[in-house]
């Protein structure tokens, strides 16, 4: 499928290569990891290339969505930040990244917001209504889950220490047009209607208490359903919340994993550490041939998903720690024979990368979502006697800036 170039490529800032023909991409993305390897003066021969996507369009089973507008005071728009522009939205209801059901889902909720004239959160007053739409879809099972995420109703945010009543909003007469109540029957109603080709299994609503640009869960309501979705992977069942990280291409990330875990001369028998290790994915998969794997994840709804996942699995042998891993690791008594990391963008803190280095064992097998991040590990992990010997990237994520990596990283020096 090759579709045009998407009509609001010029604003959206989630796509960088549109209208560039694949291959292309490809081989920039390609020269940029080079680049990196080279500044991070990391022996070429290690690395094995770029491994093309599945698909390139329709690929994405999450969305995060933000309300706003375009122009200052123009209509209310849903959808993703505009390019350079911090304070504005452009409505991505055309995404060639996404399942064709989500952009129904966002155009009918944008309607059905535009129709009761419902305010949108200021980021600079803290006053407003709406505030994001989630959307999250289980590929292999066809579920789609909803999140509309809100202000908490009924009030307006001032300040971090004040929280104006409505009996209190009068002075802010038309800089809110709404009375701060989310009419929750009749979304749900706008919904269900829709003819869509998945089922949707899941609708929330979420209210968000934070000042800050983030969706923050200060309390999550079922509207309909339940409050997660499922999907496999590699055999394996997870069970996926609102909010808990969960790989975003799956066809690929099945691919990535099975590749990453062959780099692993033996797991038979081993203690696996799963660092950042989410909802389990990598952790369960492991165990199938592990002796012990502990996983340890800062987020509390991934541990949360995690714990289900391997009761749903019948995984006796994965055990989560929720924490910080730079708090987290000394507290656990079994020593590794072998280290898996999947850190967030910003790699691994120095710290963590001294302390895994000094457990001594034989390989770490570093999956990155950043290769610049991973070459700067990689980098400090070669004063500390750990070489890489293979690398490999992977585009799950065309049109886009984003590259996967996997390394798999042994120690050289006893």
């Amino acid at each position: 499928m090759d579709l045009r170039k998407c009509e609001i490529a010029e604003f959206c800032g989630g796509c960088k290569y549109q209208g560039i023909d694949y291959m292309d991409q490809l081989a920039d993305k390609d020269k940029n990891i080079r680049n990196l390897l080279q500044k991070h003066k990391i022996e070429s021969s290690i690395y094995e290339g770029i491994v093309p996507s599945f698909s390139k369009y329709g690929y994405r089973n999450k969305m995060e969505y933000t309300f706003g507008d375009f122009e200052k005071g123009g209509n209310l728009e849903l959808g993703m930040h505009r390019k350079k522009h911090f304070m504005s939205i452009v409505t991505s209801n055309m995404c060639q990244l996404v399942p064709e059901d989500f952009n129904k889902i966002l155009k009918a909720t944008l309607e059905f917001c535009r129709e009761n004239k419902y305010s949108f959160y200021n980021k600079k007053t803290h006053i407003g209504l709406l505030r994001n739409l989630i959307i999250r879809h289980g590929v292999k099972t066809n579920e789609l889950l909803v999140d509309i995420v809100t202000s908490k109703e009924g009030r307006a945010m001032i300040s971090d220490r004040e929280i104006v009543s409505i009996s209190e909003e009068e002075k802010y007469i038309g800089k809110i047009s709404d009375n701060g109540i989310f009419d929750e029957k009749a979304y749900l109603e706008r919904l269900m209607n829709l003819d869509l080709e998945n089922e949707i299994i899941g609708v929330l609503h979420t209210t968000n208490s934070s000042l800050a640009d983030a969706v923050i869960d200060s309390g999550t309501k079922i509207l309909y359903g339940r409050d997660y979705y499922e999907e496999e992977l590699l055999g394996l069942k997870f069970k996926v919340g609102i909010f808990a990280f969960f790989q975003t291409n799956i066809r690929a990330v099945e691919r990535l994993y099975e590749e990453a875990l062959e780099l692993v001369p033996d797991i038979d028998g081993k203690i696996v550490y799963d660092l950042y290790c989410g909802t389990g994915t990598i952790s369960e998969l492991s165990a199938l041939r592990a002796k012990e794997v502990y996983g340890i994840e800062i987020s509390e709804d991934a541990v949360k998903s995690a714990i289900s996942n391997t009761e749903l699995n019948g995984i006796k042998n994965c055990h989560y720690i929720l924490g910080d891993v730079k708090e987290k690791l000394d507290e656990l008594k079994e020593k590794p024979d072998l280290i898996i990391v999947d850190p967030p963008r910003a790699g691994l803190h120095d710290k963590v990368v001294r302390m895994l280095a000094s457990y001594g064992v034989s390989e770490i097998l570093y999956i990155s979502c950043n290769p610049k991040t991973l070459a700067m590990n990689i980098e400090q992990f070669h004063y500390l006697g750990y070489e890489p010997v293979k690398m490999r990237a992977y585009d799950n994520f065309p049109m886009t800036g984003h590259v996967e990596c996997i390394a798999l990283i042994q120690r050289v020096k006893l």
